[in-house]
């Protein structure tokens, strides 16, 4: 793949006025709609919506889908969608001992999941790798040079007073630390690139699942990995705070005591005298280890009651998710037993209580959701999503 034109780091290649990404956003939301059911849930007129769907039809952004009753009663009543051809964009973030890389289309589908070895604390060679690992799927794959939006890295590390761009992050990184992250890498990738923790890329890939952006406008999620993080999403955007850490409900659980994490679960495991030294192991100890596994669940449950608890007073989110590395099954078991809790609390509190689901995408929400970071860009209201 030849290398991208240098573009402004952290800002979409796409730009859009506010009310072409409210319809876009809307689009989202319904999955499908007509011209006419667009205005009447925007509240604009018939002639500004042909007008604003006409633009991003141009653009790519939207497609009209086939329906049959459709060309009997006019264009305005032609189903519209998010049109996958709008862009791709790319999510990688590094592993302990590899790295991972994710291409979606507009519509946030992933096109091509890639593994490969890395074992680098230098942000500079992570990027080499990217780019070699791109050079061979771009060749492999035809994606087209134009209709790239940019690539999202998702970082195991919360940021720095003033400076998002800046973290503090896990040992295995280190080159990573409070350095100009995005500049570094943008600047050795030639393309624009967004920084995010991971907890919170998760959350965006969380949200934009099918059932989920559709149904809420808040929604807390819960990232179960090595460590524990979360993620907010506010009002359909995500939610950093003052200092970008919003969701880091890690130091709700220091790091010398149990807490309801992946390492924890292993050393769990090792001390059962179980030989075990990554998290991708543990689905193999589902039955063979149940009991023990089954009495760790319930104490997770508990711990994880008081982070829920907390995040829907502060937050009143939709739902919560309870996402991560750890398998599907045991992440279905968290969501179902805190749920339990949920409905029998009895506190007399009467207002309506988040509904708490378990993840289907797992440990791939990371770099799922820091490919999103680019297409979630375009679309979120101007200045709320940009890091400049």
């Amino acid at each position: 793949m030849s290398r991208l034109s240098p573009a402004p780091p952290r800002r979409p290649q796409i730009r859009l006025n506010e009310p072409q990404r409210r319809v876009l956003m809307q689009l989202r939301i319904e999955g499908s709609a007509s011209r006419t059911r667009l205005a009447q849930l925007l509240g604009m007129n018939g002639a500004t919506m042909t007008r604003l769907t006409q633009s991003l039809l141009a653009l790519d952004l939207i497609e009209e889908r086939d329906s049959l009753d459709a060309p009997a009663r006019g264009r305005p009543m032609v189903p519209l969608t998010v049109s996958g051809h709008g862009g791709w964009a790319i999510g990688a973030t590094p592993h302990p001992g590899w790295l991972e890389l994710v291409i979606v289309d507009f519509c946030g589908r992933p096109l091509v999941h890639d593994t490969t070895p890395f074992d680098s604390p230098d942000p500079r060679i992570f990027a080499r790798s990217v780019e070699a690992r791109l050079q061979v799927i771009a060749a492999a794959h035809g994606f087209m040079r134009g209709k790239f939006l940019g690539l999202g890295v998702a970082v195991p590390g919360y940021a720095l007073p003033g400076d998002r761009n800046r973290r503090v992050v896990v040992e295995r990184v280190a080159g990573w630390n409070d350095v100009p992250l995005a500049d570094i890498l943008g600047d050795a990738l030639a393309m624009p690139v967004w920084i995010e923790n991971d907890a919170s890329a998760a959350a965006l890939a969380e949200y934009y699942q099918d059932g989920i952006i559709g149904r809420y406008r808040s929604v807390l999620t819960l990232f179960l990995g090595h460590g524990i993080g979360g993620g907010l999403i506010a009002d359909r955007d995500l939610f950093l705070g003052e200092h970008g850490n919003a969701g880091e409900v890690g130091r709700l659980f220091p790091g010398h005591r149990e807490r309801p994490s992946g390492i924890d679960l292993l050393q769990v495991l090792r001390e059962a005298g179980v030989q075990i030294d990554s998290l991708a192991g543990i689905e193999e100890l589902l039955d063979s280890h149940a009991p023990l596994i089954a009495s760790w669940t319930e104490r997770v449950i508990g711990q994880l009651e008081q982070a829920v608890l907390s995040g829907t007073v502060w937050l009143d989110p939709g739902a919560v998710i309870v996402s991560g590395a750890l398998p599907l099954t045991l992440l279905q078991r968290i969501a179902d037993g805190l749920a339990v809790r949920s409905r029998n609390r009895n506190d007399g509190y009467r207002s309506t209580l988040p509904e708490i689901h378990a993840s289907s995408i797992g440990s791939r929400a990371v770099v799922i959701g820091a490919a999103m970071i680019p297409v979630h860009a375009v679309t979120a209201s101007q200045g709320r999503f940009n890091y400049m």
